[in-house]
């Protein structure tokens, strides 16, 4: 099968963009996946993150979407309000050709207000995180009796989370009638689970699901305390010098705890976590990429 974009049966419009993208050929889940969610098959796939999985799934979404009706077709639920918006930001870009296709994020760190605004004016898509989706539903302000395609981004974090409970609660409002697709870089027992209630005669993928183990040179130090261990941190960074990295922390107060190290040990750093608002969160991490 030829891996390029045109091969598929996509509107006019959706091809036309893809060009002006120039996005040509198709990645390995692309290819795979494409001609089976166009054909209405629910899949389970699991592909690293990176692996262009958002397209495989957005631009089935967009080409059987109806523009006229301003009723909710598709719910895809993400772990995170980053990568809700940043889904979103994707399925717009690979929309821009398709008039008037209007995709909502509803996420936390947002005023559920200014949510139930735009929710009022209607959306053909909604991507969204589990608590703040199911709270919509569990207050009847949000409709989902015509979705047509339901999906799980990232399914293996969502569980991580602890969002079981909820995605079951939110698949109890969609349609029974439906397409579900669910993309995970992961494939533990819960996952098997969780596809057993959402999906219904699925397609297995799986594509490039390692890591080149090349990309990542991992070295363990090994301290006795948590003082050593921040005594540790300042060590590496004095000697390596990064201009940008990353420290992940178990627990909320650990990043506020060596955001607070860092920056008195003349370090500019900003901490991220669920407790931070979502606008400082946004500035933390355009702070980060400029």
């Amino acid at each position: 099968m030829s891996d390029r974009f045109e091969t598929l049966k996509l509107k006019d419009a959706l091809l036309l963009n893809l060009k002006a993208l120039e996005f040509h050929t198709m990645t390995p889940i692309q290819k795979m996946a494409l001609p089976l969610v166009l054909e209405g098959k629910d899949i389970i796939a699991q592909a690293k993150t990176g692996s262009g999985k958002t397209a495989a799934f957005a631009l089935s979404i967009l080409d059987k979407l109806d523009p006229h009706s301003l009723k909710i077709q598709s719910l895809i639920l993400c772990p995170t309000r980053e990568l809700a918006e940043q889904v979103a930001k994707e399925i717009r870009t690979l929309a821009r050709m398709l008039k008037n296709i209007k995709v909502l994020t509803i996420c936390g760190g947002v005023q559920e207000i200014h949510q139930e605004k735009s929710l009022a004016h209607g959306a053909h898509i909604i991507v969204g995180t589990p608590g703040r989706t199911f709270s919509f539903l569990k207050s009847e302000q949000m409709n989902l009796d015509s979705v047509k395609s339901f999906v799980l981004d990232e399914a293996d974090r969502m569980l991580d989370m602890g969002f079981h409970e909820d995605i079951m609660h939110i698949e109890s409002f969609v349609p029974k009638e439906r397409q579900s697709m669910l993309f995970s870089a992961t494939f533990p027992l819960e996952i098997e689970e969780l596809s057993r209630g959402v999906l219904t005669d699925a397609q297995t993928i799986k594509v490039d699901t390692e890591h080149d183990e090349n990309i990542i040179e991992e070295i363990f130090y090994k301290v006795d305390s948590h003082q050593d261990k921040n005594d540790a941190l300042l060590d590496v960074l004095n000697h390596y010098r990064p201009e940008r990295l990353i420290v992940f922390c178990k627990t909320k107060q650990i990043v506020d705890s060596i955001t607070k190290l860092l920056n008195k040990n003349g370090i500019f750093a900003a901490g991220i976590h669920g407790d931070i608002k979502q606008n400082e969160r946004t500035t933390v991490l355009t702070m980060c990429s400029n």
